[in-house]
Formats: structure tokens, C-alpha cells, sequence
């Protein structure tokens, strides 16, 4: 084997290296992503600025002090952190501590769906209009500005207060983006569409129009009538079922991580069914 193969072999496991360790990296940030080690990474990184700026500056004393902060700092989080680092341990050992990421966003997704359900059920019951427009890959930026940001977390209860008859944002569209309530009376544009039931309202030609110009999915609750329906891709499906509702909406917006057996799993016997 040449030099020059040689050389490429080692730039290509440096490589390799750096990316399998900011991997890892990327996973451990998604797995605390919302727990309270978040804060305790946090108060480290000011430690660690304190130090550096006390070291530049020559101050002794702080640099003293942040030192003896970082060495017993290690044990500290040990000691705190017990529960937690023993769940990590036992979920590596299980071979699933990259799916656990994967399994949280499932979970949100099918909150969103519940929340949906629960509160067109509610609404339906008693005829009170609604409409909720959820963007998907399509950007809905400009609709979200002509309504009023809120940014908050989904939830049933909610999104029934917003449509209460005589309340600030009930008129006009809820739009969820992400995993959150982007904004409320929003203005959607209508359908032109000469196919449309002229029995059919402003909020059912908004669901249309939407769906004409976007990838989103929208859910309309009627005022008249109480009946649910949704539309996607310029069409519209009235008089929707609970268990239709629910079968559209998993199917638009879970999406299922896909199970691969790992490493571990295989070598501990995790992998066999």
C-alpha cells in the first residue's frame, strides 16, 4: 500500500471520527432536550466563560474558584443526577437510546391528534364554529401574520377557548405549526370554486382555499350544523366521523419512526423476536 493510500485512509477515519462523535453529540443534546440537565449544561458553560475571561484577565482568585468548581463539579452531577444517569445506562444497555428521540416525537404527534379530536368533539356537540389549519411542508408564514401570534403550546382546552363565540380570535383560523398554536384569527384565502354547496360558509370556502394553495390539512367545524369536515389538496370531506377524523389526521401527521435493531440489542440478545 502506497503512501498516498495511506494518507487517505487517515483523513477518511478522522473524518469518520469527528462525524460518529458529533452524532452522539446531537443525540445526547435531543435526549435532554427538556429536561432540567438542560439548565445544569447551561450553568457549566458559564463556568467555563468565567474561567476563560478570569484566565485572560488575571484574576487569580476567580480562576481559583471556577477550577475547584469544575473538578468537584463532576461528582456533583453525579450525585444529583443519579436517577437519571441509571435510566441512561439501563436504556443504552436495551440497545433503544437513539429511538427514545423518535418515541417523543410520536407522542407529540399523537397529543396534536387528540387535542384536535377532543376539541372538535367538544365543539361539534355544540355547534360552535371552528377552524384549524395545520401547515405541514408548505410554509404558511403569511397567513400566520395576518392573525395573532400566540406561539403556545396545543392543547383541547385551548383551542376551545379560542372558538367561544364573542371572543377576540375566535373569527377567523387557528393555524398549528409544528408542535405548537402559531397564531389565531388568522385570514385564510377563499375558494373560488364554482363546485362548492352554496349552503356552505366564509369558513368552509377558507378550508378549501387554503388546501388549494398549501400542503396543509384543515379542519372545519360548522356553526349550523355541528358537522366536522377537513380538506387537503383542493378537497373536502364533509360530514367526517370521530374514528375518520382520527384515521386522516394519523395518517397526515404520525409519523412512525422506523425499529432498527441495534448494536447492542443484537449483542444482548435484544433483537430476536
Amino acid at each position: 500500500m502506497s503512501f498516498s493510500n495511506i494518507s487517505i485512509l487517515h483523513y477518511l477515519a478522522n473524518i469518520i471520527d469527528i462525524l460518529v462523535v458529533w452524532f452522539v453529540i446531537y443525540k445526547l443534546i435531543m435526549l435532554i432536550r427538556g429536561t432540567k440537565a438542560v439548565q445544569l449544561l447551561k450553568g457549566i458553560f458559564i463556568i467555563i466563560a468565567v474561567k476563560i475571561i478570569s484566565s485572560f484577565l488575571g484574576l487569580q482568585t476567580v480562576e481559583w474558584i471556577t477550577d475547584q468548581a469544575l473538578t468537584w463539579g463532576f461528582l456533583a452531577v453525579i450525585i444529583i443526577f443519579q436517577p437519571e444517569l441509571r435510566r441512561a445506562l439501563e436504556t443504552l444497555g436495551r440497545g433503544n437510546i437513539f429511538m427514545r428521540i423518535g418515541s417523543r416525537i410520536e407522542k407529540e404527534q399523537h397529543q396534536i391528534v387528540d387535542a384536535i379530536i377532543d376539541s372538535t368533539k367538544y365543539m361539534s356537540k355544540r355547534r360552535i364554529g371552528a377552524l384549524i389549519s395545520i401547515a405541514k411542508d408548505t410554509g404558511m408564514e403569511d397567513y400566520i401574520e395576518t392573525g395573532i401570534p400566540l406561539h403556545a403550546r396545543i392543547s383541547s382546552q385551548l383551542l376551545i377557548n379560542i372558538f367561544i363565540p364573542n371572543t377576540p380570535l375566535h373569527d377567523g383560523a387557528v393555524i398549528i405549526k409544528g408542535n405548537e398554536i402559531a397564531s389565531a384569527a388568522s385570514y385564510l384565502p377563499l375558494s373560488d370554486s364554482p363546485y362548492l354547496s352554496k349552503e356552505l360558509g366564509t369558513r368552509h370556502r377558507a378550508a378549501l382555499g387554503i388546501s388549494e394553495v398549501t400542503d396543509s390539512l384543515t379542519v372545519v367545524v360548522s356553526e349550523e350544523t355541528g358537522g366536522i369536515s377537513v380538506t387537503k389538496s383542493g378537497e373536502l370531506f364533509r360530514d367526517v366521523s370521530e374514528e375518520r377524523l382520527r384515521e386522516i389526521l394519523e395518517k397526515e401527521l404520525v409519523k412512525l419512526p422506523e425499529k432498527k435493531t441495534t448494536f447492542f440489542s443484537k449483542w444482548l440478545g435484544g433483537g430476536k423476536k
